[in-house]
């Protein structure tokens, strides 16, 4: 027995920390025992909705410890134990599962296909840093570039390309000057350098993300619920989203002229020369296949656009079709080589069905009807702002997806149940999706993307952490989500 224990004590969890790991532990032994007292006191829809609201802060918190264990594991332990309890039914997170199939095959097939032509997307960008020496307008460039290719790629696919990018000049940098002495003062300008650009293409990404249907996995909930294809999901958004853009590129520009605290780490000529010197070899060396797949990327980057613009098939379908284009024609045909292209989408699609799993008991045991319903109590222009501060708070210390889902499934039940007209429920669609897109750039726990680029193995090396990134997003995160209040309160 005390074999077994030590082997489960060391595997339970892997490498997260022995206070976390206690701490799950401590919530599984809690819930059962939680619900049987409070049953025998109170009636079972009263001990349903108080353990459910302990279950769905126990979600939260794994959502927000991401860095200590990715939350698929601790959070899908405690969605199936929910399920044993009784506090929702498999028939329920099904149902879930079949209503956002859409944003499934989204988060699967078009992620898996931007994979196919990010090659030619990263010698775009190098190109872009190459030709720009100035930080200020190299940063409002690179911010502007991420917003428009995160409308059609998606934030966590820019992230992805964004940390490609930075990790492939930080190595062309290290490998020069490992072997020599190392300028620690400029060295440290190049990571500062790194972190800035980072950041600003992860603002920029997220404000992109805001306007499409396929730039955030809740765009697409929405847009499903509300019935808007591709482009009225845009003329949708545009009244908040506009602004929200204008907003945070001139913020962007500022920051660095400005040399805001954080911001202003200029790349080292060294840095430059060194990164121009392989750009160029690579360039030269380059072959007529090289040529070849890069032309057969950028036809294939024309024809999503233009399948997503014309709403041609579900997002996903066209993400499939971009796969199936793009491998027969660079001959990416060994099985292998397709599934590297999922790597970066299965877990977080995973992590999105055991979300399922706790709307499950959210929408079973009613946990957030009585704050729905709290905001249904304002009127007008006063209903629309607090939908959007509590949406917007609830975002940063949880995950924006999350609250999206659970938000507009309150919303959606209001309206089946005639408490408001069919335009009223898309002006809360609207503040619903600016309200968990927005506001969720003040913590990694709210962005998917900004998760990503702390927990890549970029992070470490560019000194980026959980503390460092929360300061270079406050002053995006103050002035945007302020932004977004005034066009709500304006606009709509």
């Amino acid at each position: 027995m005390r074999k077994i224990f030590r082997l489960l004590k060391r595997n339970f969890m892997g490498q997260a920390p022995a206070w976390y790991k206690i701490t799950i532990i401590t919530f599984l032994i809690m819930n059962p025992m939680l619900y049987y007292l409070l049953s025998k006191s109170l009636s079972p829809e009263k001990a349903g909705f108080i353990v459910g609201w302990a279950i769905l802060a126990q979600f939260i918190f794994t959502l927000a410890c991401a860095l200590k264990c990715y939350p698929l594991q601790p959070g899908g332990l405690i969605a199936i134990q929910a399920l044993i309890i009784g506090l929702t039914s498999p028939d329920t997170v099904f149902h879930e599962i079949v209503v956002n199939l859409p944003t499934l095959l989204l988060l699967i097939f078009m992620i898996a296909g931007i994979y196919f032509i990010k090659d030619i997307v990263l010698v775009l960008v190098t190109k872009l840093f190459l030709s720009i020496r100035r930080k200020h307008l190299l940063s409002l460039a690179f911010c502007f570039i991420c917003a428009c290719l995160s409308s059609f790629l998606g934030l966590i696919t820019l992230a992805a390309i964004t940390v490609a990018v930075g990790f492939n000049f930080y190595a062309i940098y290290y490998n020069a000057v490992s072997n020599g002495n190392i300028d620690e003062e400029e060295f440290e300008q190049f990571r500062g350098f790194l972190r800035n650009v980072i950041i600003h293409g992860a603002i920029g990404a997220t404000i992109g993300g805001t306007m499409t249907i396929v730039g955030e996995p809740q765009n697409l909930m929405i847009a499903t619920k509300m019935g808007w294809s591709f482009t009225e999901f845009i003329v949708h958004m545009h009244v908040i989203s506009i602004p929200v853009a204008i907003t945070a590129f001139s913020l962007c520009f500022l920051l660095e002229f400005f040399k805001f605290p954080g911001f202003g780490y200029e790349l080292p000529e060294a840095a430059r020369e060194m990164i121009t010197k392989d750009y160029r070899k690579k360039i030269m060396e380059m072959t007529e296949q090289n040529l070849y797949t890069y032309a057969v990327q950028i036809i294939s980057g024309i024809l999503l656009v233009l399948s997503l613009a014309f709403s041609v098939a579900q997002v996903g379908m066209i993400g499939i079709g971009l796969i199936i284009i793009v491998t027969i024609f660079t001959g990416v045909t060994e099985e292998h080589n397709l599934s590297e292209a999922f790597n970066n989408a299965m877990p977080f699609t995973m992590l999105i069905v055991t979300f399922f799993g706790i709307l499950g008991v959210v929408y079973d045991q009613k946990l957030i009807t009585p704050l729905a319903e709290w905001v249904f109590t304002f009127s007008d222009k006063a209903q629309l702002l607090a939908l959007f501060f509590v949406n917007g708070t609830l975002s940063f210390v949880s995950d924006n997806v999350f609250v999206a889902a659970v938000f507009i499934g309150e919303v959606d039940k209001a309206y089946n149940a005639k408490i408001f007209d069919f335009a009223w429920y898309e002006n809360l669609g609207i503040v619903i999706n600016m309200g968990t897109n927005i506001p969720a750039i003040a913590t990694p726990n709210g962005q998917a993307g900004f998760l990503f680029i702390l927990t890549s193995s970029l992070a470490p090396l560019i000194k980026l952490s959980y503390f460092k990134m929360f300061k270079l997003v406050l002053p995006y995160t103050i002035v945007l989500t302020a932004m977004g209040a005034l066009s709500i309160y304006l606009f709509i």
